[in-house]
């Protein structure tokens, strides 16, 4: 992480209690190029409308852990069945600004794998080449003046998509554990 995201961690993670959640970065066994499933979030929600996120949400009062917190998300947000998923590991918490502590689950799945969004929460459900994702000349630190300040965030463009904030700071934390297992 850079300075800019440790700093964001340790501001929202002392602003008082955070909200818990839990993300599935689900990576798909595509024969020749494994690719990690996103979603783009429909344009009328309140919070994070039209963004790239990985399916997940807010832990609820019955969830047995991120992980449960994350596949159960994940079938309600774009249909897939949990039983399919291999959970691989998770990765460190990261702390919004919006008040949530999401800790991303990492899972894998072999095809067919069959997509049925809910119309109300989810656009569309893409996916991205593994790759693409690890690659770190893709990772982009960029800067924008948001509500009078400055904010630093990630992004990783992608074919006219644009994938950044909390979904790329998880990816970027991804690469940096896959690289370090991998030697790099």
């Amino acid at each position: 992480m850079t300075a800019d995201d440790l700093e964001k961690q340790r501001a929202a993670a002392g602003a008082g209690e955070l909200t818990p959640a839990a993300v599935l970065l689900l990576v798909v066994n595509r024969p020749g190029e494994p690719t990690v499933v996103f979603t783009q979030r429909t344009a009328h929600l309140a919070d994070h409308a039209g963004q790239i996120s990985f399916p997940g949400g807010r832990a609820e009062e019955g969830d047995e852990g991120p992980a449960h917190t994350a596949l159960r998300e994940a079938r309600e947000e774009v249909g897939i069945d949990p039983a399919g998923i291999e959970i691989l590991g998770e990765l460190p918490d990261y702390h919004t600004s919006t008040g949530y502590r999401v800790r991303p689950v990492v899972g894998w799945i072999e095809p067919p794998v069959d997509f049925a969004p809910d119309p109300y929460e989810v656009a569309d459900v893409f996916e991205v080449p593994l790759s693409f994702l690890l690659e770190t000349a893709n990772h982009r630190y960029e800067c924008a003046f948001y509500r009078g300040r400055l904010r630093h965030y990630w992004a990783m463009p992608w074919r006219g998509r644009f994938i950044w904030g909390a979904t790329a700071g998880m990816l970027v934390t991804f690469q940096r554990i896959v690289g370090t297992r991998r030697g790099e």
